[in-house]
């Protein structure tokens, strides 16, 4: 397959598929998994869920992930090309600045009670002050794998609104990061005249993510191969993180500059990593309580134990 040929990879994905030897492959499967539109099972799926994570741009271009929480049923489809989703970002939420008519959006469903997780890129459009819809761009499903179970535990009376800004990582947010078997990263792609944003899941053993100073060290597991952030991070190296606390309601969003290592003995130091990726931290936000939900631990995932540093 030609890059000229109608694909729904970017360049940034084909080029990392193509340093993994796997481009022609993904040039079949691509068009097979990627839809314009929201199946039947997505359609069913998001309405079950109480939160969901989204992925915006600030006026900036600091990509910020973040949460959305609400009742079950909060984010439904009225039609197969459409989300609507009845909650918006806390003003106290960096994403807030990026939720505006017409802006590119990356949503992730994710049950962590069930590991199911489906992925789904788009633009809003209609934006009021109880939430807003998506249009449909790309969809498509995510294997369970590296998904910690951790089911809802509780809800708190009324989440925190405060936010602490700073440009670095202090003790307490180098703490939070390294005691994290879990993290959500936005990225994006500017590309003919159009954006495109991705929010995904990251998952592996307690302290997979390498702290030291302000630089986090992120080992990349194998996967489906689609290569959709590292592909967004190979042509525009900037991502944003969320941590979430998940027995406290405490979130943590970082946005940095990021860097790539595909091979060499840096790599060998996290057991199970095919290749890094870095982010050198420039904002921090933490947001106290932020959440209303809590969720307890019940499990590993089977294959993030095998996961980390060595």
């Amino acid at each position: 397959m030609h890059w000229n040929e109608p694909t729904p990879w970017h360049v940034g994905e084909r080029q990392m598929q193509e340093s993994a030897g796997v481009s022609e492959r993904m040039a079949m499967i691509g068009p097979k998994v990627i839809r314009d539109h929201l199946p039947e099972q997505h359609r069913d799926f998001y309405p079950l869920l109480p939160y969901l994570i989204a992925g915006v741009v600030d006026e900036q271009g600091i990509p910020w992930a973040t949460m959305l929480e609400g009742a079950p049923g909060f984010a439904h489809s009225p039609d197969p090309h459409t989300l609507q989703i009845d909650s918006l970002p806390a003003k106290s939420d960096p994403a807030w600045a990026g939720v505006t008519d017409g802006a590119a959006i990356g949503l992730l469903g994710i049950d962590l009670n069930t590991r199911r997780r489906n992925r789904m890129n788009g633009r809003i459009g209609m934006l009021d002050q109880e939430g807003l819809a998506v249009e449909v761009v790309h969809t498509f499903g995510n294997c369970p794998k590296y998904i910690q179970l951790r089911p809802v535990a509780g809800i708190a009376r009324k989440p925190g609104n405060a936010a602490e800004r700073s440009n670095g990582l202090d003790a307490a947010a180098q703490a939070l990061i390294r005691n994290a078997d879990t993290f959500f990263v936005a990225s994006y792609i500017d590309q003919h005249g159009e954006r495109s944003v991705d929010v995904s899941h990251r998952g592996g053993n307690t302290g997979f993510v390498r702290v030291e100073g302000n630089v986090l060290t992120i080992p990349d597991f194998a996967g489906n191969l689609f290569f959709n952030t590292l592909g967004n991070l190979h042509a525009n190296p900037v991502a944003g993180l969320l941590f979430v606390d998940f027995e406290t309601g405490d979130v943590l969003q970082v946005a940095g500059r990021t860097s790539l290592i595909l091979s060499g003995p840096q790599v060998a130091e996290f057991a199970g990593a095919q290749r890094l990726w870095t982010v050198t931290v420039e904002h921090r936000v933490r947001r106290p309580a932020a959440l209303a939900l809590r969720w307890q631990f019940a499990e590993f995932s089977p294959h993030s134990l095998a996961m980390g540093i060595g």
